[in-house]
């Protein structure tokens, strides 16, 4: 595990009245990154959107079509591990904070993650030949320590980007290599986990196919989290970060910044939107479209249009500013789900054509708020004197993991509610009519539901990046310090007196500000100002 100093933070060099050494050129942050620093980030993305797909996609069928467990009991058994993440995360980012090593606070983590998360994943789809009961708890348990190691992974990879850069748009430059690699994985993952799944020659799925389906998935994480670790080695650091102490502490920070309050509550309700439609796919392919093998279709359906719609969104976004894209992004997802709700209705190609439609929303579901979560940890660093990008990133990863938990948790009671009959490998049942109905209402009409939800708490977000860069111009300005009248008889504190180095007339020192020339908390000149400041966290 990495060292973590809790009570003594790393040195820093001081000059002045105890200010953080002056940083300068790109590592300061004042710059465009390196390509191989973009790049070398966004490649952690295969593992994040290769595990954030391939268990929602395929897990709850795993336990109810292959291993025979109930869809209530099932959807529980995914909806428990993932909801341990939500007080883990946080945890893990406070923990990160205050990480003292040679390669930086979140290096050593992201190295844990990727050397434990992997092995875990393959064990879990290798359950041996038990009894229901005994398999669907060996699953559990490896779920549960599959997500504990990506959570060492996770929750410090998100928090790079606002240590990396202190420009708003650079963040977005590099939250688009990021969402690039996010989409090719989600395409690749999603595409060739059915298929390796279903290689036995049953498409629809066999133990020892899912066997196989984990070992190279797991391959595919290993490659993803050790690239990320390697390509960042020597990446730029834009000061050191602090944290607050517990849970409770975490959560008072995080309602102090308002914007990032609003933004974590339309992200979380989207998530819960994209799991139903995750876990509802294999469904939908085998029982609404007859085609097992479909779900590859449906997966390029959604993925290669997110892909195109990627720099539509982008440019948008710089346009007309990032929620206003956010929301409009999120309005298509929303018209793609709907129109899916009446799958049973509609001619295949219409359907796929509403997959795509939400394909393109998705894009900008995800690249947007990553890039308006680095603006809302900016705007702390600004106002707050202090960096808790750890902080913010792991309550941001715990209500990512808990939306993406509830989608199959809720799918799961969605189907027992409809009377959906789970099977083992070897014996495939018939559906009846309710359970059909619950697959398409759980597919597409509750994400719809779940997006339209979202849209009011996505617009209180009101971080513009005019108020961001006011933020920060206000941070920049150098503290007034008043210089008291002189007292008859004594000697002032800026005119040297007879005994002085210059005598009575020499030249006078100018009054030196507390927090330096021009330095403050967020800029990429200075080092953590620690003295008092604003409120912590924008207030609207």
């Amino acid at each position: 595990m990495p060292d973590h100093d809790h009570d003594n933070p790393a040195p820093v060099a001081a000059t002045g009245a105890g200010r953080p050494a002056r940083r300068s050129g790109p590592a300061a942050g004042d710059g465009p990154l390196a390509a191989r620093v973009r790049i070398g980030y966004g490649l952690g993305s295969f593992a994040t959107g290769t595990f954030g797909t391939v268990p929602g996609l395929l897990l709850l069928y795993y336990l109810t079509d292959i291993l025979g467990v109930t869809a209530g009991l099932a959807g529980l058994l995914v909806f428990l591990p993932k909801a341990w993440d939500v007080l883990l995360n946080p945890w893990i980012g406070s923990l990160s904070d205050r990480t003292a090593h040679r390669w930086g606070p979140r290096r050593p983590w992201m190295l844990l993650g990727a050397l434990t998360m992997p092995l875990c994943f393959a064990a879990m789809f290798a359950a041996p030949d038990l009894e229901r009961g005994w398999a669907a708890a060996y699953v559990a348990v490896l779920f549960l320590l599959t997500a504990t190691g990506y959570a060492c992974f996770q929750v410090p990879y998100v928090a790079l980007p606002a240590e990396l850069t202190a420009d708003p748009d650079e963040r977005a430059r590099v939250m688009s290599w990021r969402v690039a690699f996010l989409g090719a994985a989600i395409l690749l993952s999603g595409a060739l986990a059915p298929l390796l799944a279903g290689a036995s020659g049953d498409d629809h799925g066999s133990p020892g196919g899912y066997r196989l389906m984990g070992a190279v998935i797991g391959a595919l994480l290993c490659a993803g989290m050790l690239a990320a670790f390697a390509a960042t080695a020597r990446a730029p650091a834009v000061l050191r970060v602090t944290s607050e102490p517990g849970l409770p502490a975490q959560l008072r920070a995080a309602r102090g910044n308002r914007p990032f309050t609003w933004l974590l509550a339309a992200f979380v309700t989207q998530a819960a939107a994209t799991g139903l439609m995750l876990a509802g796919t294999q469904y939908f392919a085998t029982y609404i479209l007859h085609r097992p093998s479909a779900t590859s279709v449906l997966f390029a359906c959604l993925i290669l249009p997110s892909l195109l719609a990627m720099p539509l969104w982008l440019a948008v976004g710089r346009r007309t500013g990032k929620r206003s894209a956010a929301l409009a992004a999120s309005g298509c997802f929303l018209a793609g789900a709907a129109t899916a709700a009446f799958a049973r209705e509609l001619p295949g190609g219409a359907v796929y054509a509403a997959v795509a439609l939400a394909g393109a929303g998705y894009a900008g579901m995800q690249m947007l708020p990553l890039a308006m979560l680095g603006d809302a940890i900016a705007a702390d660093a600004f106002t707050s004197g202090r960096r808790r990008a750890g902080l913010f990133t792991g309550l941001w990863t715990a209500g990512e993991t808990l939306g993406l938990a509830v989608g199959p948790g809720l799918y799961g009671l969605v189907l027992a509610a409809g009377g959906f009959v789970s099977s083992g490998a070897g014996h495939r049942v018939a559906q009846p009519g309710s359970a059909l109905t619950a697959i398409v209402t759980g597919f597409g009409a509750l994400p719809a539901l779940l997006l339209l939800l979202s849209l009011p708490l996505l617009a209180r977000y009101d971080l513009t990046e005019e108020k961001l860069g006011a933020l920060r111009d206000a941070a920049a300005e150098p503290a007034a310090v008043p210089v008291p009248a002189p007292v008859p008889g004594t000697v002032s504190p800026s005119m040297p007196g007879p005994g002085s180095a210059h005598g009575p007339h020499g030249p006078s020192p100018a009054p030196e500000s507390p927090r330096g020339s021009g330095g403050c908390p967020g800029e990429p000149s200075g080092g953590e100002h620690t003295g008092a400041g604003p409120p912590a966290g924008p207030s609207g």
